[in-house]
């Protein structure tokens, strides 16, 4: 059974532990013929202004670009042994301000959720390395799914906040 909601405070807390505790997420981009393309990668989720909020720290690579400008609707799919899960649909555009790459950069060096995220130095010299990009994920969506009964909730954007 589903139950739907535009208050993501009711499924915030179960989204936070499931996100946390799996950390990775399978992400989906189409190509200019509709073919999906997946990867996993490790977003960042903040809560702002009552909304959630997310942030991927990438490479800029050729296929992700190509496939983001075409269509920059996305999905992130988090999935854990017992079923438990999340999936996020969301649009995501590049946000490269020297500010949200230093917010982001803080983001994953505490961990947000608690749990999700990694130290980016393992990977970019700091928030100003030239080859770390930055993702804005503004989800319309949210999906959590409890493994133990198959019991989801989902979480919609309202019409002022779907891009």
């Amino acid at each position: 059974m589903s139950t739907t909601t535009r208050d993501f405070g009711e499924l915030e807390a179960e989204f936070d532990t499931y996100v946390g505790a799996i950390n990775y997420a399978t992400m989906v981009t189409v190509d200019a013929e509709n073919r999906p393309r997946t990867r996993v990668l490790i977003p960042v989720w903040e809560k702002v202004d009552g909304l959630p909020l997310g942030w991927l720290a990438t490479f800029r690579t050729p296929v992700k670009a190509a496939h983001l400008e075409g269509n920059p609707h996305t999905n992130f799919s988090y999935w854990a042994p017992g079923n438990n899960s999340v999936a996020v649909d969301a649009v995501a555009v590049w946000d490269n301000e020297p500010a949200v790459k230093e917010h982001v950069w803080d983001l994953y060096r505490k961990t947000s959720p608690r749990g999700a995220g990694y130290p980016l130095g393992s990977f970019w010299q700091s928030p100003s390395d030239p080859r770390l990009h930055v993702l804005r994920l503004t989800p319309w969506r949210i999906q959590v799914i409890r493994g133990a009964d198959l019991r989801s909730r989902i979480w919609r954007a309202d019409g002022e906040h779907r891009k």
